[in-house]
């Protein structure tokens, strides 16, 4: 059996399976009677039932609900076929029991706060449900010591949200002078129902983030018109040689939260001149070991049999006694990958690396050990493996065609290694939480990196010597950080953050040559190898960062922060000669950069907080980029050293209601050097500013309902005269158009919840000729995300591009030539089954 045929098959087979319903069996058990008592412990729910088998009993919670099915049973009470208390106790909002279908019955819990836990025995014919609500834990996390002032502060009326990324410390989310957004584990599970690629989700659910570029690459999805910072519990994903490829090195079912901080930082070093994405992984929680099982598969209905496209996942997690661990290991195989007209879309779609005909495995564990309630060791691992196996390519006949052609896949690829990408991380953290008063956390890591792209044709590129050539980037990084909070003026009333990070990394971008006669010969399909050269030479790269970071709370209305960081960098390069070539002089380049943050948070009322911040970013040019293109007789050493540093004022206001929340902030920053590029790719040290004004809204009016969105407008503009006037506009790949999201959620059923998500992008006409600087079309997407709790598990629908509506990303519309101007995925259908037991 082939294997499209194979997964059809499992596919038809595994659907019919999901949505059938337990059979009526002649045993079934009847509830004749429902109470409820007061215990020491919280609250008992005592269900008289008549049977002589005890019933199944299956339980799941998702935020503050807790979902009991007790199967092979019929509700039979004297007054009626439904129970509910409203409002037991303090705790509990309500308490629910009524018929699932003829042979179930479904319990539902609902807390005011937190999440309701619950445990179960039978004694004298009684299902006996001892009910309690779970205290909110702190958590332990990579990158932090705990903080206990961070709750000790909270106002009872506020919704306590944790923030590691802006602070490196625990933090109240309304008490940091940024814009921030905090995306958790429950919204990525939801949006895993129609995507598992982590650059789409994440423009669902962030303000000031570009577009999706539906590749493998992060390029041109820009924050707030600048590049990001991606770091997986603390960790710095980026290498040197920068390949935009920092949001494809995990799966997102191995996190647990990602934190954005919107806007230039240094907290962390250099780079994040945009933003800082930091993606929690999972932790072990809760007494005992409990699993997930996860399985699904998507399609296009345009092309079923060549893309269906399954995804297993297994994760375990849990605590026994001082030990904590949680493991996940997942495995998605995409097959083809189909546009709104039904074409299948070439595997290199916008010449950064594609998705199509790709499988992904990713193991990822953490396992932690609480030494004392202060003290604690954890060690994370984590192996994310991409690898694309494909006959398809992209048919170069378009770039012939007279007009804009949409780029066309072509069959009959003979390429000996395609596009791949590895990422191995591993980091020992040790944390103290009373180290002579103040939180240690210490941490250190390795990560090895490598990824493989498509080939390019660059016969027409002198300094790329005329060839056709397939680059791979090959990096080695290990560092550590050190830091201590120290408590000032009290505990309540301020803390000082200081400590050292140290890294270095090893980064180097080799090339194959192909034969360009067997390339023209066979139509652009056959790559036959027949050499190899440098394209940017080996860089060994050292940071050392020292910081600073004061916190004071001036009575309970006034929060102040300040901090300062000094980093230094040296790179060393060898004597190399270039792809075209030319032999370059090696050398040593030296970077220095003093970088200082000031802001405060004012609190009119409980639930409303008014911001306004000034911090500074910096990043390093890539010099990688640079000296691949250098000409005879270059030496490194005449490379400018300075670094980029950018400026950033922003203010903002948070409203934060029981059934509202709420934000807008505006910014605008400016930086002396720029760094986008030329059509030849070469750096513009031009100065540069960029500014916008980003909103986000949710409201639940009430438990089942709710709505809400986001609202995105940057502009930017580079003084390439130096003059003092702004006269050029910054590309389309470092500003995006317009964009707003929005989704209505609504719990239909008890136990059926379906989310209706709309993202628009505008359209953008720069009025100017160059790299990136072509004008976009708008276009707007609708996804569909249904789930429905079957027996023990959840049953879920996401339909990807609902409307399947024909467009192109805005990555795509930028591109200079046809052959990586690819249309978007059209209309995806994503069927699946989740089981905790």
């Amino acid at each position: 059996m082939s294997r499209n045929r194979l997964w059809q098959s499992l596919w038809i087979a595994g659907t019919a399976a999901l949505v059938a319903v337990a059979p009526v069996r002649a045993d079934t058990s009847a509830i004749t009677d429902v109470r409820v008592e007061t215990s020491a412990d919280g609250l008992q729910l005592i269900l008289e039932f008549d049977g002589e088998e005890t019933p199944q009993i299956f339980s799941s919670a998702s935020g503050n609900t807790l979902i009991v099915d007790i199967l092979n049973t019929r509700l039979r009470l004297a007054d009626g076929d439904r129970f509910s208390a409203d409002n037991p106790n303090e705790a509990i909002a309500e308490i629910a029991v009524s018929p699932l279908d003829e042979n179930n019955v479904r319990l539902i819990v609902t807390s005011q706060s937190g999440q309701p836990a619950i445990e179960w025995n039978e004694a004298g014919g009684a299902l006996i449900f001892q009910v309690t609500t779970a205290e909110v834990e702190t958590p332990t996390l990579p990158n932090l010591s705990a903080d206990p002032s961070a709750e000790g502060d909270a106002r009872p009326d506020d919704i306590i949200e944790i923030l590691v990324t802006a602070t490196r410390n625990l933090e109240r989310l309304t008490d940091v002078p940024r814009s921030t957004s905090v995306i958790e584990q429950e919204q990525i599970e939801e949006q895993m129902r129609v995507t598992r690629d982590l650059g789409t989700i994440l423009s669902q659910e962030v303000p000031g983030l570009s577009p999706p570029t539906q590749s493998a690459s992060n390029f041109g999805q820009t924050l707030r018109g600048r590049n990001i910072s991606v770091l997986i519990d603390g960790i710095p994903q980026s290498t040197n040689r920068n390949v935009a490829r920092d949001l494809r090195t995990i799966d997102p079912g191995a996190i647990e939260r990602v934190e954005v901080l919107r806007g230039p930082t240094a907290i962390y070093g250099d780079g994040a001149t945009g933003g800082i994405i930091n993606i929690i992984t999972k932790q072990g929680r809760g007494e005992g070991i409990t699993a997930q099982s996860w399985l699904d598969f998507n399609a296009f209905p345009s092309d079923f049999g060549d893309s269906l496209s399954p995804t297993i996942q297994q994760s375990v997690s849990g605590r026994l006694g001082k030990i904590d661990i949680a493991l996940n290991a997942s495995y998605t195989g995409v097959n083809g990958l189909f546009d709104g007209d039904g074409d299948r879309i070439p595997p290199d779609p916008n010449a950064q690396g594609g998705l199509a005909d790709t499988t992904t495995l990713n193991v990822s564990s953490k396992l932690g050990y609480n030494f004392t309630e202060d003290q604690r060791l954890q060690l994370l691992f984590n192996y994310f493996h991409d690898d694309q196996d494909t006959n398809y390519t992209t048919d170069p006949i378009v770039n012939e065609l007279p007009g804009r052609q949409k780029a066309r896949a072509l069959s009959g690829l003979e390429l000996d290694n395609s596009q791949q990408t590895d990422n191995l991380l591993v980091s020992l953290d040790y944390t103290n939480d009373n180290l002579l008063g103040s939180r240690l956390h210490a941490q250190t890591y390795y990560r090895d990196y490598f990824t493989r792209f498509f080939p390019f044709d660059a016969r027409e590129f002198p300094s790329l010597g005329n060839t056709i050539f397939q680059s791979q980037v090959e990096s080695e990084k290990y560092g550590g950080r050190l830091q201590l909070n120290t408590p000032l003026f009290g505990e309540e009333n301020g803390n000082l953050l200081w400590g050292v990070d140290y890294v270095r990394e090893s980064t180097n971008q080799p090339v194959d040559i192909f034969d360009p006669e067997v390339f023209e010969n066979s139509d652009g399909l056959v790559y036959r190898r027949i050499g190899d050269r440098t394209w940017s030479p080996l860089q060994r790269q050292d940071n050392l960062g020292l910081f600073a970071q004061l916190k004071v709370n001036l009575g309970e209305k006034v929060v102040l922060r300040g901090g300062v960081r000094h980093e230094r960098i040296n790179i060393d390069v060898d004597d190399y000669t270039t792809i075209a070539g030319d032999a370059i002089e090696g050398g040593e380049l030296d970077y220095d950069a003093t970088l200082f943050n000031i802001g405060g948070v004012v609190y009119p009322t409980d639930e409303i907080s008014v911001f306004a911040n000034f911090s500074q970013g910096f990043s390093i040019a890539d010099v990688g980029r640079v000296l691949r293109g250098a000409s005879a007789g270059f030496s490194v050493e005449e490379l400018d050293p300075e670094a980029q540093t950018v400026d950033n004022y922003e203010i903002g206001i948070r409203a934060n209601y029981e059934k509202v929340r709420a934000s807008l902030s505006g910014f605008y920053n400016t930086s002396d050097l720029g760094s986008t590029f030329t059509q030849d790719f070469q750096v513009v040290r031009a100065p540069e500013r960029v500014y916008g004004v980003e909103f986000a809204l949710d409201v639940t009016p009430s438990e089942k309902w709710a709505f809400g969105g986001t609202f995105t407008w940057t502009d930017g503009a580079v003084d390439l005269e130096d003059n003092g006037d702004y006269d050029d506009p910054l590309n389309g790949f470092r500003i995006s158009p317009i964009k707003v999201t929005a989704y209505v959620e609504n719990e239909t059923l008890p136990g059926w919840n379906n989310r209706l998500q709309a993202l628009y992008s505008g359209s953008r006409d720069p009025e100017g000729q160059g790299f990136g600087l072509g004008e976009v079309d708008s276009y707007i997407t609708l996804d569909l995300i249904s789930s429905l709790q079957v027996g023990p598990g959840r049953f879920v629908l996401g339909v990807e591009n609902l409307l399947d509506t024909q467009y192109f990303p805005v990555v795509s519309q930028l591109q200079g030539q046809d052959t990586a101007y690819a249309a978007a995925r059209g209309r995806t259908l994503r069927l699946g089954y989740s089981l905790s037991w």
